[in-house]
């Protein structure tokens, strides 16, 4: 990787032990969605014939890796975290600039990055347990073993933390990867994944950038890729699973969440818990899978919900993830900041109250691709903005009379991701939870700074299949392996003869 300049960066494939140009020498261009007059760098444009030739590089390093023992692998990966903290300012501040979060949102992207890869090297002895079945009548020993080259496809929205949840996983299990990031935000993504290829193995590691038209197709239809994880929209899931089942290629899909929060009737509502509730729906400017994307509060506690709600962002600001004053950053690109604007303005259409709160600081909204934080009132719940998943800072909050009715809204929903229960009894607050439909639900809290690292994270229905982080992420890069040793001792025919 090359910095053209202090402003100004490009990076390139990743391909085996090279880093090289797109074979045409194409390149995308990448600007700051917060001052789109500004070049933040470029990327390369890889075609299916880089990717085709990334796929033969992590072929080639497979064996030898797979060879591996899992603790030797898991070594490997502790050097990789070791090495995250080379350049670290540079790639917080060209993560900002390219994505447009604002600076502590990119520093725990990255922290997390290094813990995330860290918590897996320290899974290595659960890996490499085997289950044993003793004689008579057979004695087997099940083990497991990997996939071979799998393809990771990482999203815009928080890149570092998607792509923690995936590749250190892969490795551990035994597999080489070929890495997809988003053409949205591929610049500290790339130098990132970088770091951590150049502390493994040539091969171990590649990637490659592109228009997700070309470069993602070839990964997901190359036979010689058996895995494929993917976390997207879901259509995106959609057209993979259709074309993985060309050839059987494993999938594993974290695809599109409309999260439902539900506010009991003895929840506590002081300000830390608004804060924390506001935080779940507005980080990142909502742009975050596991978001709190529509609200049920108990109707004795849903004026002091919305007032609180209507406090807090009414003292955000709006603007440059740089400017140390901003607490929200634009949406990263043109596409999302088009459906949020539809979503909206189809909810004043239908009689919603729409309102908006904080200020843009020192830009117009012209210069980038800014919306403020939204709350959307006096709603149906079979409104878009309530069904649909927004993706951007807007929360539909709606009040409920009854408990049971809560829990039938939360899971009146094609999406299945993540939920929360907000309750100062905490008991009663799990056996709520235990009721929704959803593969993760946070108690008192919401979205990523809730998320136990150690847990399976999934969705159901339209969210997804598979799991990711922790053990359960490990095994979805492997395949059960049973081996069982013939013994004419265990052979009950042998005692016929």
């Amino acid at each position: 990787m090359t910095a053209l300049d202090s402003q100004l960066a490009e990076t390139l494939c990743i391909i085996g032990d090279a880093r090289r140009p797109a074979i045409s020498g194409a390149r995308m261009e990448i600007r700051d969605p917060a001052d789109l007059g500004r070049i933040v760098g470029y990327a390369a444009d890889g075609s299916r014939e880089d990717v085709r030739q990334a796929i033969a590089a992590a072929q080639d390093a497979l064996p030898a890796w797979a060879a591996l023992t899992v603790h030797e692998r898991a070594d490997y990966l502790r050097a990789a975290a070791s090495a995250l903290g080379t350049d670290l300012q540079p790639r917080i501040e060209l993560l900002v600039r390219e994505h447009g979060m604002i600076r502590p949102e990119a520093e725990v992207e990255m922290a997390r990055l290094g813990a995330r890869v860290t918590a897996t090297a320290e899974l290595a002895d659960v890996v490499a347990a085997e289950t044993t079945y003793p004689a008579p009548p057979f004695e087997t020993v099940v083990t497991a073993m990997p996939m071979g080259v799998v393809g990771l496809i990482i999203p815009w929205n928080r890149p570092l933390s998607i792509l923690a949840a995936k590749l250190p996983h892969a490795l551990l299990a035994g597999n080489t990867t070929v890495i997809k990031p988003s053409e949205y935000s591929p610049l500290a993504t790339m130098q990132t994944i970088d770091l951590i290829a150049g502390a493994l193995p040539p091969g171990v590691i590649n990637a490659v950038t592109g228009d997700r038209q070309t470069t993602g197709p070839e990964l997901v239809a190359n036979p010689a890729v058996r895995k494929i994880s993917l976390t997207g929209s879901v259509r995106t899931g959609m057209t993979v699973m259709a074309a993985a089942a060309k050839d059987l290629k494993r999938v594993t899909l974290e695809l599109g969440g409309n999260d439902a929060g539900i506010v009991l009737s003895d929840a506590r509502v002081d300000e830390e818990s608004l804060e924390r509730m506001v935080l779940g729906a507005f980080l990142t400017a909502g742009q975050v899978c596991m978001a709190l994307k529509r609200l049920y509060v108990h109707e004795s506690l849903y004026p002091t919900v919305l007032d609180g709600f209507r406090s807090i962002l009414s003292d955000y600001v709006v603007g440059h993830g740089l400017d140390p004053e901003v607490t929200m950053g634009p949406i990263n690109n043109r596409m999302q900041l088009d459906k949020v604007r539809a979503l909206v303005d189809a909810s004043r259409g239908q009689g919603a109250r729409v309102e908006q709160f904080g200020r843009l600081k020192d830009r117009s909204m012209d210069d980038g691709f800014f919306h403020t934080p939204t709350l959307i009132t006096e709603v149906a719940h079979n409104a878009s903005i309530v069904t649909e998943e927004q993706f951007g800072p807007v929360l539909p909050i709606m009040p409920f009379a009854d408990e049971d009715e809560a829990i039938a809204l939360a899971n009146d929903s094609e999406f299945g991701l993540c939920s929360s229960v907000w309750s100062q009894d905490l008991e009663h607050a799990t056996s709520v939870a235990r009721r929704i439909s959803a593969g993760y639900t946070y108690i008192n809290h919401h979205g990523p700074l809730a998320q136990d690292n150690r847990a399976p994270f999934g969705g159901v229905r339209h969210s997804g299949i598979g799991r990711q982080l922790g053990i359960a992420g490990v095994r979805e890069f492997q395949e059960p392996h049973s081996i069982t040793v013939f013994s004419e001792r265990n052979d009950m025919l042998a005692s016929d003869r």
